[in-house]
């Protein structure tokens, strides 16, 4: 639908943001409704209103009912910024797990290729090398037109991007057309008030994708694959370790000058190649598979992906920092439990010489997680570097003790602060080690009291080794 859009100057939702010259869209959520902030929109100098019901407004407000205040917000977006979807290719990622490492191994490859590709998802909005954060995933219409816009300005020729089941319910992604949908795999999650009310709907929601598909790439070892497969309205194309359109076979673990991986077969077309990706674990598997499929389909060869897919790296997601010649340092976002020994155990089948785990918990809240953390760490580690997390408004040391009490027998150091951790992990490595740094992963940050303060892992792991060198 197309609207009359008065001269305004730019769309908000939130009526801090109202001013002279912009539409107020009043939507709908499950804690919040914008048709409340309607006047303070007003008061700031908004005069064109789209809502769902009458507003009580001065008579020089224009109210513009309509059915949902979601779609409208979207196709206004949309119709704002000169439908900038049509300008670029849209490959659109859904599933439980593998969103972010996916979207952004396809990014790194296309972009490696020569074809400019910007990304949107649980990273952050990435537009030739320069990263924006986000507060959603698949953020709201508005922002997302706004940055293909942004996109389309700088050069991008694709836009990958991670598509929420939430993304999908509250019409986000009305609008768009994507080239490529991709289905990673599905497990339950995000389920509960104020997200899905069951499994089905969660499902259905994460399906909605294909359904706007030019070509939908399916998981097909995953139980609900041919749910999404009757979904898609478009070309099917298919990946396994089992039975498919593409299939990876012969896996094995792979390791060279610190990197830790995995190599295999690929078949697609009759036509067999042999893949390596520097993550470890079935899932790297899967998700070389999905990138392999994806990147041919935008026209990159095979050869071009034999040979960049191993220099792919994915920010806090088992991304290996090369940084020492003969010990491998890891930074992983796994700061539960789970996701912490689902880690430890890939790590520990390298036999690395020793496993070193760096990890901590954060303050204020999750108390129970110190505890689970801890056990996790002593069942695989030879040695545990206990440190801070984000903080918050705990004492760091108060944190730390309740962890150490739970180590066993593991040997272990603490550091209160983190840097000083790190630099004791990168410093002390020998021969042969597996350095996992947890519990961080991409965040810059670090949460002190109440303040976010600058922290980048990686920077540091890069400057301390280089301190080593220059000694030796």
């Amino acid at each position: 639908m197309k609207y009359d859009l008065f001269g305004i100057k730019d769309i908000v939702y939130d009526s801090r943001k109202a001013a002279p010259d912009t539409a107020f869209v009043c939507l709908v959520g499950a804690r919040s409704d914008g048709h409340s902030f309607a006047q303070m929109a007003y008061d700031k100098g908004a005069r064109l209103f789209f809502a769902q019901r009458e507003l009580m407004l001065p008579d020089d407000a224009r109210v513009i009912i309509t059915d949902d205040t979601r779609i409208t917000l979207a196709e206004l977006s949309r119709q704002f910024f000169d439908y900038p979807d049509k300008k670029l290719k849209i490959i659109g990622i859904t599933g439980t797990k593998g969103k972010t490492t996916t979207s952004n191994i396809i990014a790194q490859l296309l972009n490696k290729c020569g074809k400019n590709a910007a990304v949107i998802g649980t990273n952050g909005i990435i537009i030739n090398g320069v990263r924006t954060p986000t507060v959603n995933t698949t953020p709201e219409s508005y922002e997302l037109y706004k940055s293909f816009n942004d996109m389309v300005n700088a050069g991008c020729e694709y836009c990958v991007m991670e598509v929420s089941s939430q993304a999908v319910k509250l019409n986000r992604i009305h609008g768009i057309e994507f080239d490529i949908g991709v289905f990673t795999n599905l497990s339950p999650d995000h389920i509960g008030e104020g997200e899905h009310a069951d499994y089905d709907e969660y499902r259905a929601c994460k399906s909605g994708l294909f359904a706007r598909s030019r070509v939908s790439v399916i998981n097909t070892d995953d139980d609900d694959s041919s749910y999404m497969c009757d979904a898609a309205t478009g070309e099917v194309i298919t990946y396994s370790v089992k039975v498919g359109d593409c299939v990876g076979s012969d896996i094995k673990r792979w390791s060279e000058s610190g990197l830790l991986g995995v190599r295999f077969n690929c078949k697609y077309n009759d036509v067999t190649t042999e893949l390596k990706i520097a993550t470890p674990g079935i899932y790297s598997v899967y998700n070389a598979l999905c990138a392999y499929l994806v990147c041919l389909q935008c026209g990159v060869t095979s050869a071009q992906i034999i040979k960049y897919l191993p220099k792919t790296r994915v920010k806090g997601r088992f991304e290996i920092v090369e940084a020492l010649d003969d010990a491998s340092v890891i930074i992983d976002y796994a700061h539960n439990g789970l996701s912490l020994e689902s880690v430890l155990k890939t790590i520990k089948e390298y036999d690395p010489k020793r496993l070193v785990v760096l990890f901590g918990s954060v303050g204020d809240r999750t108390q129970l997680r110190r505890k689970e953390l801890a056990e996790v760490a002593s069942k695989y580690a030879d040695l545990a570097i206990v440190t801070s997390d984000n903080p918050g408004n705990e004492d760091p040391d108060a944190i730390i003790d309740e962890i150490c009490c739970h180590l066993g027998n593991t040997p272990y150091v603490r550091f209160a602060d983190r840097t000083e951790a790190v630099e004791y992990a990168v410093t002390n490595a020998l021969p042969g080690d597996v350095i996992l740094l947890a519990g961080k992963g991409h965040e810059d940050y670090q949460l002190i009291g109440n303040k976010k303060v600058p922290f980048s892992e990686y920077d540091i792991v890069i400057n301390t080794a280089k301190k080593i060198r220059a000694i030796v």
